[in-house]
């Protein structure tokens, strides 16, 4: 009997923990591409008239819609959808009559170097400049103003106001393109990820100099400088620590932004990037495109969440108690 009671709180916190980490985020993934495949469905325009072009005839039409499986229920084109997407197969673009995996792949790398670039900025300066902000009380001021700018600046006014500068003015850096190479794309993703980072990096200031500001005022922090415990040691341990859930948290959702935020970005820059390419996608009713991009997008964000939460909880004993609990 005792045996029992013990295994069953055992099997519910190992439900709790498989339903948080497992099961939830592939619910999400699953609901979010449902409701992004019936809007794209329901979205104007034929894609078997595109891909025939001209004026088909209404036979041709009939038979190009059975080939792409238009006729059938939106419930079974979206498994047939779902099946292959698992696969890697995410369809033939309408636009270039090709695989749309083969169309992502050398995209995705330049995206994925933009954000790496643009979130290592964001982490350095974003925390950097709050703490700065909280620890210097001098200097709170001037952070905060300074991180209040870097959040009203959109980004594509931020991208206009480098190009002219050090691109057009000084000559520091191409102005448009993606580069050929290591070296080459960073020299001209340079430009495209500080204008990118801006907002996410004062945003993520704020936020860090407001957390940080709030242990340093706390009790057991004064308590601890006045038994002599080094300043550093008391920060590190006491202060950094327990603000540490905020500032990840906040840290965590802006770089998992920053894909859907190249959009922006990687057009005025002229990148062709999965953002750039999900805009012309957009514009020309490239919907298998749009859904494969959509559903990256969304992969992105539940896995960067996941991630959050999981640094979280081992970081915050209290958040790993609440996750034992059945």
């Amino acid at each position: 009997m005792i045996v029992a009671m013990g295994a069953q709180p055992a099997r519910s916190r190992h439900l709790v923990m498989a339903n948080r980490w497992l099961f939830g985020p592939l619910l999400t993934v699953l609901v979010s591409s449902f409701v992004i495949f019936v809007a794209l469905s329901g979205a104007p325009g034929d894609p078997a008239v595109r891909l025939l072009g001209g004026h088909p005839t209404e036979i041709a039409l009939t038979a190009e819609r059975h080939r792409l499986g238009l006729d059938r229920s939106i419930l079974v084109r979206y498994w047939d959808w779902l099946t292959g997407a698992a696969h890697g197969d995410f369809g033939t673009s309408i636009t270039y009559r090709t695989d749309v995996a083969g169309l992502l792949e050398p995209r995705i790398v330049t995206t994925l170097l933009l954000t790496l670039m643009a979130g290592l900025l964001i982490v350095v300066f974003g925390i950097g400049i709050g703490i700065v902000g909280a620890v210097f009380r001098p200097a709170g001021t001037g952070v905060t103003s300074l991180t209040s700018v870097g959040i009203a600046v959109p980004a594509y006014v931020a991208a206009l106001v480098l190009v002219n500068v050090f691109a057009l003015k000084l000559g520091w850096f191409p102005a448009i393109g993606g580069g050929q190479g290591l070296a080459d794309r960073i020299w001209h993703l340079t430009l495209p990820a500080i204008s990118l980072a801006i907002g996410y990096a004062a945003y993520v200031g704020q936020v860090t100099q407001s957390a940080l500001r709030a242990e340093l005022g706390a009790e057991h922090v004064q308590s601890a400088r006045g038994r002599g415990i080094p300043a550093w040691s008391t920060f590190r341990r006491h202060v950094l620590r327990n603000a540490a859930a905020p500032i990840i948290t906040v840290s965590g959702l802006s770089l998992a932004a920053l894909v859907a935020g190249a959009v922006v970005v990687e057009s005025a820059f002229g990148i062709d990037g999965i953002g750039s390419f999900l805009v012309t996608s957009v514009s020309a009713k490239d919907y298998n495109v749009v859904l494969a991009i959509s559903l990256l997008l969304v992969v992105v964000f539940v896995v960067v969440n996941t991630l959050v939460d999981a640094v979280n909880i081992v970081l915050d004993p209290r958040a790993r108690t609440m996750q034992d609990r059945p």
